[in-house]
């Protein structure tokens, strides 16, 4: 599934006095490869994305829920896109 601006990421924690990272969530049903494709996210600048901020992107279609952490890697200031760093899976396993 492509990327789509009418659900896009969600700042749920901005830069503490506009200093640091923003943390955004994210959840789509495309995997951490795909949306830390190069230009995945169309609509970074409107958003208000920057380089450096969080990203945790909630993979909903994976049994269990798979929950990636990302960075901002670049937001491109004439186009807008924005390009996520790799994930970092957080945990999705439960044993017991």
């Amino acid at each position: 599934m492509a990327y789509d601006t009418a659900t896009p990421p969600k700042l749920v924690m901005p830069a503490p006095m506009g200093q640091g990272p923003g943390i955004w969530s994210y959840d789509s049903t495309d995997a951490a490869a795909t949306v830390d494709g190069a230009g995945y996210i169309t609509n970074a600048k409107a958003l208000g994305m920057k380089v450096g901020d969080v990203v945790l992107v909630t993979d909903t279609d994976a049994s269990p829920r798979i929950i990636t952490s990302h960075l901002v890697a670049s937001v491109n200031a004439t186009t807008g896109v924005g390009d996520l760093s790799d994930g970092v899976t957080l945990g999705s396993t439960n044993s017991d």
